[in-house]
């Protein structure tokens, strides 16, 4: 399924930097403050690997929506490489649609599903995530507060 869909399953037939500037454009147009955030999280099953990647709109005071990209990697990987493709490609997606968040002055985070306590095996990848994220000049967030990739796209694996 490696293309943009909806909540509900609809294909995004447009390019996705065409598909959230309408996003932004409409919600600007009814009044609607917004928030973005992007995470991704993962999940091995035997040999591959599931990963989904989400655009979270959050309308403040007046709920939210995304969008959902899954792909499937057929090879195995080690914890800390697996929390790091997850950044990557949250970062590639941020990347993609910073220009476009700074245009319609929508502030945007990149949602890390790794936990900050070193007593969980994901805080392996913090310190490279954090760099990496921060680096690219982008807001991070981990657990908890890392909503977009530990629980939306969680849910999509």
């Amino acid at each position: 399924m490696n293309t943009w869909r909806r909540m509900n399953g609809q294909k995004i037939r447009i390019p996705i930097l065409d598909a959230v500037e309408n996003v932004l454009a409409r919600e600007i147009k009814n009044g609607n403050k917004l928030k973005v955030c992007i995470g991704t999280d993962s999940q091995v099953y035997g040999k591959s690997t599931e990963i989904a990647t989400v655009i979270v709109f959050l309308r403040e005071k007046a709920g939210g929506f995304m969008f959902i990209k899954k792909d499937r990697v057929k090879m195995p990987l080690a914890l800390k490489e697996r929390m790091l493709l997850e950044v990557s490609r949250s970062i590639e997606v941020a990347y993609e649609l910073c220009d476009l968040f700074d245009l319609y002055e929508v502030d945007m985070e990149v949602h890390a599903d790794i936990n900050p306590d070193p007593r969980f095996k994901s805080n392996v990848a913090l310190n490279e995530a954090m760099g990496y994220i921060k680096g690219m000049g982008f807001a991070f967030k981990a657990k908890p507060d890392a909503f977009a990739s530990s629980s939306c796209a969680n849910k999509h694996c």
